[in-house]
């Protein structure tokens, strides 16, 4: 198979997407890097019908490998994950009302372009967890005790372009992260990036049958076949506050290959789950796949919010 990933300059060494590349390549298939922030491209040559079998993502929210991987999208070329439920989890905005649509179990969520415009939310809501909607790897996420520290945190919020605001869900400090390998589940466990001790490592986890029940109706809801889940086990149970479209899966056992075995399939299926189901979470709950049994044997990696 001949494969395109988008891979932005931030990830060009790291070890998700490069290892992948590396055994694609040793498997004998032919893996071609485009490095969407560095070059000049004639987008009539670099997206053309026929020239890959799958294209693959790995940047950074808001950079310009989206639109180069939705032209491949727009003739007809297969993408990993969907396009369009990329984009739906990238606009952290977007995916909220996407998955409290779908039903899943996520905190309300406000969202304003303009920071000041967050000071009308009532006090009961507070404390509150503030980010920007473009945001990833745990960038910018604040937490916010009161609005009077609102207030003093304008000018540093009036950098970002759209911020959403969540309340605070009470938890004991530590992130579960679940990992979705076209349909196979891993978890890990780690402090939130909101404490002191957020570099801390994380330890491989089982997972509850509840927890993942939840990461694979995500799938579902957004129409992802590679993604990851930060999940909070509040006092009425588990919360999801991020979705990643295509996550590090850190020392998910075996990962490059169970990835990259994943992007093949995917490949040649044409696609993963169908289009359809990121609409349909608009406009009711839509159920996910039978819950895949835990695998539950990965290792820490840093969260995207709360």
């Amino acid at each position: 198979m001949r494969l395109c990933f988008l891979v932005e300059e931030r990830y060009r060494h790291d070890g998700m997407p490069r290892e992948v590349i590396r055994q694609l390549s040793a498997w004998g298939h032919q893996v071609d890097v485009v490095r969407p922030g560095r070059s000049l491209m004639r987008m009539s040559d670099t997206v053309r019908a026929g020239s890959h079998d799958a294209w693959v993502l790995k940047t950074v929210s808001g950079g310009p490998g989206l639109t180069l991987l939705e032209a491949a999208a727009a003739v007809g070329l297969t993408t990993v994950n969907d396009a369009r439920s990329i984009r739906g989890v990238r606009d952290k905005a977007l995916a909220a009302a996407i998955g409290r649509g779908g039903g899943l179990p996520m905190p309300p969520t406000y969202a304003a372009a303009r920071p000041e415009a967050l000071e009308e939310i009532p006090e009961a809501e507070f404390p509150l967890v503030v980010k920007p909607a473009d945001g990833s790897s745990g960038r910018a996420v604040r937490l916010v005790p009161t609005p009077d520290r609102l207030r003093e945190l304008r000018t540093e919020l009036a950098a970002e372009n759209m911020l959403i605001a969540q309340p605070y869900v009470p938890n004991s400090g530590v992130d579960l992260k679940v990992y979705c390998v076209d349909g196979e589940l891993y978890a890990t466990e780690r402090v939130s990036p909101l404490s002191s001790d957020g570099n801390a490592r994380g330890r491989r986890v089982p997972l509850s049958a509840e927890v993942a029940a939840i990461a694979a109706e995500v799938g579902a809801v957004y129409g992802l076949d590679l993604y990851g889940v930060d999940v909070l086990l509040g006092p009425d149970g588990p919360v999801v506050v991020d979705v990643n479209d295509f996550p590090s899966f850190t020392e998910v056992p075996d990962a490059a290959a169970r990835v990259g075995r994943a992007i093949l399939e995917l490949a040649r299926r044409g696609g993963g789950r169908s289009k359809a189901a990121l609409v349909g979470a608009l406009h009711g709950p839509v159920r996910g796949p039978e819950p895949v049994p835990a695998r539950g044997r990965v290792t820490a990696t840093v969260s995207g919010g709360r």
